[in-house]
């Protein structure tokens, strides 16, 4: 294979319509019919200037890249025109969607990732068996250099589902393929609330396959995590790409505005467009309803009303039985049939990454495979144009996703500081990253706009307990057993005194001051918290 091309390119994604049903009626036939799909797409991607990358999304694909646009839409029309005339079974008569997006490609390891990956498949999720469309970047390039008899139609903007712009969206018209197609599968045609996002979704492909892969599986989701790693974020990008599996919509309810458990109810209502009858108990009014939906409902931010919501999702789900909910909180709902799933942070490089990158034994390129790394760029980039990551930076930029942790929220509040400090004027002031991490969105909720208030937040959230067993074991130093919880939670003078004192020690060093100081304590009991 040659060299896969690196800047500015082409992608062109296809894929088989209901490729999954057929393969279940007519494994022998599907079976057959894919050896002379794969021959054609691949053979006119080729002939055409394009290289095969690999099978990309569900069912029977097919992912090539050009370095001319012109050249893929070439590919394109005889693709389809070739699919058309191919005698197939009648049992599986292939229809292939394909999709044309031009944009800066993020080549690693033989492999395309970023944006621009991201928004063909999005774009190829809109049409249908037989249609090929473009995005407005590639037909700008190809305008004036079509195939012979090859026209573009525009279809107009379209909302994808990667919740960013909308896009304008054209198909490629020939006489010799079919015109008239259903509308596109875009969310303007499909039941659902959920709101434009004004900032990309940067990563997490895997974690994004295993939200979609549970959600489908389990009538109640629950995502979990600390405060600011991006359990909304996913959770909106997750139900967009699960919309054509609920006929009756997704409905998107915040509830973080909410300080009243009674108005949870009516809050999920008002997503569905309906307005309860205050003069009766709320939760039966929801489940009548929903009860005959096939809907998923995401319940965002219940951690501050977590019992309220759980005993709606418990009732609607014992009484809908097509229904399917997906809640973000900092702590499971805790009732039958939820499963709880702990959304990871970003990757990072690791401790001794920014060494390598300053001793030369990592290059700068290396730094794009971290998700956080990328996502901190792109923040960057969209508040200073020119920003780009260089030799003499990398290592800095390494070390703040590190000493981050992957954290989304505080790697983008990081990344708003490029206003106004260098990215190694940042890395030196993380030491007090609750006075530098600050400045987030006017717009967004206060607890989101600085770090310590995200903190705050969560504190406030435990009980007087809760928060005497946190002060405790505060003092452990990379982490605690839990034999060294129960101590700490148990012997509240040794480890309270350390607190007030500032004293920073490691698990074992607290174990046996511990031991030394309070004799009487049992290491085997546990807290009652």
């Amino acid at each position: 294979m040659a060299l896969l091309p690196t800047g500015t390119v082409t992608f062109l994604f296809t894929d088989v319509e209901g490729s999954t049903r057929l393969w279940e009626l007519h494994p022998a036939q599907m079976r057959e019919a894919l050896v002379a799909h794969d021959a054609i797409v691949e053979l006119l991607a080729e002939t055409h200037g394009g290289q095969v990358v690999r099978p990309r999304g569900e069912g029977d694909s097919r992912f090539c890249v050009f370095s001319r646009a012109t050249d893929a839409a070439h590919a394109a029309a005889a693709i389809q025109r070739a699919l058309l005339q191919e005698p197939w079974p009648p049992e599986t008569p292939l229809k292939v969607r394909i999709a044309l997006h031009t944009g800066e490609a993020d080549l690693r390891d033989g492999d395309y990732y970023g944006s621009a990956v991201n928004r063909a498949a999005r774009i190829r999720a809109l049409a249908h068996g037989g249609q090929t469309l473009l995005s407005m970047a590639t037909e700008e390039l190809v305008r004036d250099s079509l195939p012979p008899r090859v026209t573009l139609a525009d279809l107009g903007e379209h909302r994808l589902k990667d919740l960013g712009r909308p896009e304008r969206i054209f198909q490629l018209a020939h006489p010799d393929l079919p015109a008239d197609f259903p509308p596109l599968r875009s969310l303007d045609a499909l039941p659902n609330n959920l709101p434009l996002q004004l900032t990309s979704f940067v990563g997490r492909e895997r974690d994004l396959d295993e939200a979609r892969q549970l959600v489908r599986a389990n009538r109640l989701l629950t995502l979990t995590g600390t405060g600011g790693c991006g359990k909304t974020r996913l959770s909106l990008q997750a139900a967009a790409d699960e919309l054509e599996r609920f006929p009756d919509g997704v409905w998107f309810v915040e509830l973080a505005p909410i300080a009243d458990p009674a108005h949870v109810a009516p809050a999920v209502a008002a997503a569905l467009g309906h307005t309860l009858d205050p003069a009766l108990p709320p939760i039966p009014q929801l489940v009548d309803l929903l009860r005959t939906k096939h809907a998923l409902v995401v319940l965002d931010n219940c951690e501050h009303v977590v019992e309220a919501c759980a005993r709606l999702a418990d009732a609607l789900l014992r009484s809908c039985p097509h229904l399917h909910v997906m809640a973000t909180s900092r702590e499971a709902l805790g009732i039958a049939g939820e499963r709880s799933w702990r959304i990871p942070s970003l990757a990072v490089p690791d401790a001794g990454f920014a060494a390598a990158l300053t001793q030369g034994t990592q290059s700068v390129e290396s730094l794009s495979q971290y998700e956080a790394v990328r996502l901190f760029i792109a923040r960057a980039a969209s508040v200073q144009a020119d920003f780009q990551v260089t030799n003499a930076n990398a290592p800095a930029v390494a070390q703040i996703c590190w000493r981050l942790d992957g954290i989304p929220l505080a790697i983008e509040l990081a990344a708003a500081r490029i206003k106004v400090l260098s990215v190694e004027q940042i890395a030196q002031r993380l030491d007090d990253s609750f006075r530098l991490l600050t400045g987030g969105s006017r717009t967004a909720l206060p607890r989101q706009q600085t770090l310590r208030a995200l903190v705050d937040w969560s504190f406030a959230l435990l009980s007087a307990k809760d928060r005497a067993v946190l002060r405790r074991v505060s003092v452990f130093m990379g982490g605690f057993t839990l034999e060294a919880a129960a101590r700490a939670a148990l012997d509240a003078p040794t480890f309270e005194a350390c607190w007030a004192e500032g004293k920073a020690m490691t698990l074992d060093t607290a174990i046996a001051y511990s031991r030394e100081h309070s004799q009487s304590v049992q290491p085997a009991a546990l807290p009652t918290t």
